[in-house]
């Protein structure tokens, strides 16, 4: 035996985690119906299953995301109206982490992913977080004051804030800009140039501690002034002092030097405009005042609505200050929990182009309604801040039905809903083809190179016609062709030409059939029917969904006896 020590790692663990669903990677099918404004728009509004809708994203969006925000439901154990939040608390870290794991893929290399949660879970996903995005790509931990005021039923603490985590991507080239307060000009900027552009000076000489010639000897050196007498930098007490730039770049930035002369001789300044204003980094603690209260964002939804429909909504101006940080405009947005779509409607106010995904109906009452009216240009939320006019518009997709479903003998069967041109798609996402039908070649459908093709037919593939695409191919391409059945002639005929029969050759690849992955699972009740099954069981059932596992809970005799994330320790120390 090896006297090495294995590898030990720092790791979050919990009940199921490792056991990664076989996601279908769906196609997505515009609605017209609820699609709004500009036909040409990129911006995406998503209605279904989020894990879902992400996998379907990945093919055409992996590094293109630029920003994702996300406010998952929170895990208090409190019945929302659109969201069971009563998540058993293994299985909301579970669905989580699978959900992150593909975010992570869409996330540019310079983008960044902002977690909104409280105190139940936000500790736990900080760690859950490091391991997926890495623990050097952390950013912050964002302290949002979402109250104004304290709850007086509070049975102990009266909860003042959320946590938002922050990560990069990468973190060396992550984009974090900094908060630019443009609304008034601070007196100290009293100058302006011949273009009418306004500065202030700043001394080229080094002040305080740093003005001294032995802190850098190299930006000791002489200037020459307008009268031609070369100037050297001086404290006041005639000590040297040292230049605040090298000689290199005292000569590149030389049209923002301006000499002044003064009682006490020439001093050299430069320019610094409030046009470059760099602004202040963001800071970790963002007070209601500047952007809104959990009280702010209900008036707003009640504004639009006329009605308090989600318990937990976002204010636009906080919105608004995570999308003005981590992205630029024309950067793409994520938010893969959209609710009330406040993430689409703010990025949509300030220049972004958007993706939201929301499973609920809501996705057609609520999010269509209010995004519609921003593309219309309302004014409420941060409309006027931003000088909203209305423009754009979004398309509103629906997620395909799953591909294969077993019929009434329990065979996989391609789903009835599955036309051509659909079917087409889906396989050629299936094989990581994107999907490009050719305008004068039937069998061009999608491609994965340049020379690499994909072709689906319903149609019983003959050697005739085997032949006639064989003659029609160019040197160096090859071509999948995926069809229900074919000539046995055909399989081995052609080195560039490879065929494959369907479903026979999508079995066991993914979870087909399955439309539900959300989150929105029901609390567990303490007493029910009785039943044999206990939570041990449904756990070891690998392949039971959320659903089952749900049956399973509510049937049991009483509430399960769940072990915490940390019982077995304290079980090795008993």
């Amino acid at each position: 035996m090896s006297n090495k020590k294995q590898l030990q790692k720092l790791e979050l663990t919990w009940i199921g985690k490792g056991e990664e669903p076989k996601l279908e990677p769906r196609i997505l099918i515009e609605n017209p119906e609820y699609s709004y404004g500009d036909p040409n728009s990129p911006n995406m509004l998503i209605h279904g299953d989020n894990l879902l809708a992400l996998k379907a994203l990945e093919q055409d969006y992996a590094g293109k995301v630029k920003c994702i925000y996300i406010d998952p439901p929170y895990n208090t154990g409190n019945a929302f109206e659109h969201y069971d939040d009563g998540v058993e608390h293994s299985l909301w870290l579970n669905l989580l982490n699978h959900r992150l794991k593909i975010l992570y893929k869409l996330l540019s290399n310079d983008g960044s992913i902002w977690v909104t949660l409280d105190d139940n879970e936000a500790h736990y996903c900080k760690v859950m977080l490091d391991e997926i995005f890495g623990r050097h790509n952390f950013l912050s931990n964002v302290i949002w004051e979402k109250a104004d005021s304290p709850r007086m039923d509070a049975k102990y603490f009266s909860s003042r804030h959320d946590h938002i985590l922050v990560y990069a991507k990468k973190i060396d080239v992550c984009v974090v800009n900094r908060i630019i307060d443009n609304a008034e000009i601070p007196k100290h900027y009293n100058r302006k140039d011949e273009k009418g552009r306004i500065y202030y000076l700043k001394p080229l000489r080094a002040m305080g501690a740093d003005g001294y010639r032995e802190k850098r000897p190299s930006m000791y050196y002489g200037v020459i002034a307008p009268d031609g007498t070369e100037i050297f930098p001086k404290n006041p007490d005639g000590s040297d002092s040292r230049w605040r730039w090298g000689k290199e770049k005292l000569e590149k930035d030389s049209d923002l030097l301006e000499w002044v002369n003064t009682k006490n001789g020439w001093s050299l300044y430069f320019r610094i405009y409030w046009e470059n204003n760099i602004g202040t980094p963001p800071e970790t603690i963002w007070h209601n005042d500047k952007v809104g209260t959990n009280r702010t964002s209900k008036k707003e939804i009640k504004d639009l609505f006329a009605s308090e429909i989600f318990d937990t909504p976002k204010p636009e101006a906080l919105i608004k200050r995570v999308i003005e940080v981590a992205s630029n405009e024309g950067d793409l947005v994520l938010d893969s929990f959209l609710g009330s779509g406040t993430t689409a409607a703010v990025a949509h106010k300030m220049g972004r182009r958007w993706i939201g995904v929301e499973l609920g109906e809501h996705a057609k009452t609520h999010c269509f309604p209010r995004l519609k009216q921003v593309v219309d240009g309302e004014q409420g939320g941060i409309s006027k801040a931003v000088n909203w006019k209305g423009g754009g518009g979004f398309k509103f997709y629906n997620l395909a039905p799953s591909l294969l479903k077993e019929d009434k003998f329990g065979n996989w069967v391609i789903s009835k809903e599955y036309n051509a041109d659909r079917l087409a798609a889906a396989m050629a996402k299936q094989e990581g083809f994107k999907y490009q039908p050719h305008q004068g070649i039937y069998w061009k459908q999608g491609q994965s190179s340049e020379q690499d093709f994909i072709f689906t037919t319903t149609q019983f593939l003959t050697l005739e016609a085997l032949d006639s695409i064989s003659d029609e191919m160019q040197p160096g391409e090859t071509l999948l062709i995926c069809c229900k059945s074919y000539q046995k002639e055909c399989k081995s005929k052609y080195g560039n030409i490879s065929i494959k029969k369907i479903p026979q050759m999508l079995l066991g690849r993914c979870e087909f059939g399955k439309e539900d992955y959300s989150l929105n699972i029901i609390n567990m009740p303490e007493e029910g029917p009785t039943n044999e099954v206990g939570i041990t069981s449904a756990y070891e059932q690998k392949d039971l969904s959320v659903q089952e596992l749900n049956v399973k809970y509510k049937t049991s005799k009483k509430k399960p006896d769940i072990p915490t994330l940390f019982d077995e320790v304290n079980q090795e120390n008993n």
